[in-house]
């Protein structure tokens, strides 16, 4: 009785053993999104390559085999040199892939509705170091916030995408580091998957050479009902400003470190203001300054002399700083009317006679939607059209009379009627930047920068949640069906994060500007041409790029191995 017993236990144990679910590793670049099902192009080993000081992603697919997983975590052990060296854990961050409802697509997407991968959620809390765990049914109710990334369950036949940052030190010798990925699930076998890390002999720059404007934090705040002086906000502010400069954006000045006015407009500098901005640029490695806008009514008339006074202290302040050269005032937004054109025009005399040095941008094309407007090329110093206004013989025009061109985007707009070239490229389309479009229409932006010359890129904000009503962990619309425009941050709160969750798109952004200054290493070591033979075979026009997401990888391959060469 008792053998027989021994051997039935022992055969219902191998018998659940052979039901449980089987779990699957593939590895995707970071280029690539995965929806919940279907096929997509994986790989057995998750293989990269990056310099000294970038940070390298790539994503390993779980999928659920032969049953559901319950209980799903992952670890990453560190990454061991062939030769020499490390790169420890504590340089590595996993975050799971949360799919967010898209109930109505953005005009022109190229992705269906429906759940498409977007925040990207810790496995740990930042500010905490705690693990951030999926909500759970216990004895005492629901506990954890709405979102999670460890523990989480997943369906047979479904996949759950995982994100990989892994920052290379500066310090890293050259060579092949490897290391592996294990998952666990509950009542299944753990898998594992190997990583391969190649480190390039070469080092990028703290801060971006790639100048960029990305808007600051007021929907933040209107979202969390929070006063900007509050102890609440400040603290959350530092968290995005931090989490911006991790991702090679210029993290805006916060208003609390302007300097005080006196009455006569003169911005005053004490020592304790220079203090604070001076280890602010220093943090978060600032290579732009947005210079704050006068803050007087009647700039063009009874406060004329006050805003006068006011940018000649500003820009003298960052001459003092050897900060001028890269700073610029964010003049005028979209003068889309014959009065607008006046008031650049008037704007534009009065910055030029405080501080001549200090650029001037306004988000208008180099050329003009009416000529009856008449021209306000001596007021501008950087122009701003939108990606798909950018026109290549007015950029040069505008850089041969000593101006600078950046580009912007939003909502999803077509090249205009006025247009120089507009029946030629009535049937192209730019990069789009919302969630249902492909992930490399971020990393693609400053890559078509390049092409034209375009030396910045502006959005007009990462924060637009338009109310705590309108969650965008439920709802990433804007005006409807514009998905995730302005939004390259999700409200923590809903993943128990006190600060910024950051997204595919934002990481595929931040690549791009990585990309940027492998065109600058590149190009001061075997000039503009090998540069620019490169950026074309990604890019060839500015409505007619390359969107094969593994392309772009080889061609940044290249340009290492050039660099090195």
């Amino acid at each position: 009785m008792k053998a027989s017993w021994i051997i039935l236990l022992v055969s219902g144990l191998l018998q659940t053993a052979t039901d449980a679910a089987i779990i699957r590793l593939q590895a995707v670049p970071a280029t690539v999104r995965v929806r919940q099902e279907g096929a997509f192009r994986g790989a057995e080993i998750a293989e990269i390559s990056a310099a000294r000081g970038e940070v390298e992603s790539f994503q390993v697919i779980v999928t659920a085999s032969d049953g559901n997983l319950r209980n799903t975590s992952a670890e990453m052990s560190p990454l061991k040199g062939r030769a020499e060296g490390s790169i420890p854990a504590a340089n590595i961050t996993l975050y799971r892939e949360v799919f967010i409802p898209v109930r109505c697509s953005s005009p022109q997407a190229t992705e269906p509705p429906g759940l498409i991968a977007d925040p990207l959620i810790p496995f740990v809390n930042p500010y905490t170091n705690h693990r951030v765990p999926e909500p759970r049914w216990r004895d005492k109710g629901l506990e954890g916030a709405r979102f999670g990334a460890v523990g989480f369950d997943l369906w047979q036949g479904q996949h759950q995408p995982l994100w990989v940052d892994m920052e290379i030190p500066k310090d890293a010798a050259p060579g092949v580091y490897e290391g592996t990925l294990r998952v666990r699930a509950q009542e299944a076998q753990p898998a594992t998957i190997p990583v391969r890390l190649t480190v390039w002999d070469f080092t990028l720059p703290d801060g971006p050479t790639h100048e960029n404007h990305f808007g600051n934090f007021s929907y933040m705040a209107r979202y969390h009902k929070l006063q900007e002086s509050s102890e609440k906000y400040q603290l959350l502010e530092d968290r995005y400003l931090a989490m911006m400069a991790a991702h090679r954006l210029n993290p805006p000045l916060p208003r609390r470190l302007h300097p005080k006015i006196a009455e006569d407009g003169t911005a005053l500098f004490d020592d304790d203001t220079d203090r604070q901005i001076t280890a602010f640029v220093e943090r978060y490695h600032v290579t732009n300054i947005d210079v704050p806008r006068a803050p007087f009514r009647d700039m063009l008339t009874t406060g004329r002399a006050q805003a006068i006074r006011y940018y000649q202290s500003w820009y003298a302040y960052l001459q003092k700083k050897g900060w001028a050269a890269r700073a610029y005032l964010y003049m005028l937004d979209e003068p889309n009317t014959r009065e607008a054109y006046e008031q650049v025009r008037q704007l534009g005399a009065l910055v030029r006679e405080a501080a001549p040095g200090l650029r001037r941008l306004v988000v208008e094309q180099p050329y003009s939607q009416d000529p009856n407007w008449g021209s306000i090329d001596t007021a501008v110093d950087i122009w701003c059209p939108l990606f798909a206004f950018v026109e290549e013989g007015s950029v040069k025009r505008a850089q041969a009379a000593g101006d600078a061109v950046w580009s912007y985007t939003a909502l999803v707009q077509r090249a205009p009627s006025y247009h120089p070239d507009s029946a030629k490229v009535r049937g192209e389309h730019p990069p789009y930047w919302q969630i249902d479009f492909p992930v490399l229409s971020y990393r693609i932006a400053p890559w078509l920068n390049r092409r034209y010359g375009v030396t910045g890129l502006l959005y007009w904000t990462t924060v637009c949640w338009t109310s705590p009503q309108r969650n965008p962990w439920d709802n990433p619309g804007f005006r409807v069906n514009f998905n995730g425009e302005g939004m390259l941050f999700y409200p923590g709160e809903d993943a128990g994060i006190e600060g910024p969750v950051a997204t595919i798109r934002l990481k595929n952004l931040r690549d791009g500007l990585e990309d940027y200054e492998y065109f600058t290493l590149l190009e001061k070591r075997k000039g503009k041409e090998a540069v620019d033979e490169i950026v074309r075979a990604a890019v060839p026009t500015w409505g007619m790029w390359n969107q094969d997401p593994y392309h772009l990888l080889g061609l940044r391959e290249r340009m290492a191995h050039e660099i090195m060469r």
